[in-house]
């Protein structure tokens, strides 16, 4: 980690936030590792680079999560645009014998998923670097039991790229701000998605109304799915 103040404040608070959640010393020690390289790496895919602030905005925040998977006990998670690898990273760390594909289109972005990926030698942990649609169509559909995604888009949209690659009664969770969001529910009708649970969550102290929404998929989804690469930003489904 960096050094100074806000590395030794970083510690603490992952001290902290492992405690919390029962980690053992391997995953505390994986997680320092995983703030060493967000921090330190020049081509690390994230604005937030001050170690402090990576232990609550992007692993505390991950790890909110943890109970709720705990409760669906999946054993094969997608982390839908991964970037710089949450939340599926501290998901992975805290869950090893669960299996966790990083789904991410960005090129450079998967390579320093690959360096955390060797950094941590996790071996459930996978680099899938794909667009959703296109993994949808690949070996990704139906495949998971849940599907996580992070500060990626808008409710109906991740809908949409989350149906094709969950199997039935597999659970999307989205992490999300406080405000119901408009078309979601009828974007979850029309993909054979249903809203299960709204958890609200406080990850660290200066978080905000962040909520984690939970859909499960009961039906099957149209056959049209997934529809072409940017077509679900461009063109939201509509009941019309």
């Amino acid at each position: 980690m960096k050094r100074g103040v806000s590395g030794d404040d970083a510690r603490a608070r992952l001290d902290a936030v492992a405690a919390e959640h029962s980690l053992d010393q391997a995953a505390l020690a994986r997680l320092a590792t995983v703030v060493e390289l967000v921090s330190t790496d020049p081509h690390a895919p994230t604005s937030v680079t001050v170690p402090a602030e990576v232990v609550d905005v992007h692993i505390a925040d991950s790890l909110s999560a943890l109970s709720v998977l705990d409760e669906l006990a999946p054993g094969l998670i997608a982390d839908l645009g991964s970037g710089a690898g949450f939340p599926g990273i501290p998901l992975a760390v805290a869950r090893p014998a669960v299996g966790v594909d990083l789904v991410e289109a960005s090129l450079r972005s998967c390579e320093f998923l690959g360096r955390v990926r060797a950094a941590l030698g996790l071996e459930r942990l996978r680099v899938v670097n794909r667009r959703a649609e296109e993994w949808a169509r690949e070996e990704g559909r139906t495949r998971y039991d849940v599907v996580v995604v992070r500060a990626v888009a808008a409710l109906p949209v991740l809908l949409e790229y989350g149906a094709p690659l969950l199997r039935e009664e597999g659970t999307m969770v989205a992490w999300k701000g406080g405000e119901d969001e408009p078309g979601a529910s009828e974007a979850a009708e029309l993909v054979g998605m249903e809203l299960v649970g709204v958890v609200p969550t406080r990850p660290y102290p200066a978080s905000r109304r962040r909520r984690l929404y939970l859909y499960r998929r009961v039906r099957t989804f149209p056959e049209f799915l997934p529809r072409r690469p940017g077509m679900a930003r461009k063109r939201p489904l509509s009941p019309d």
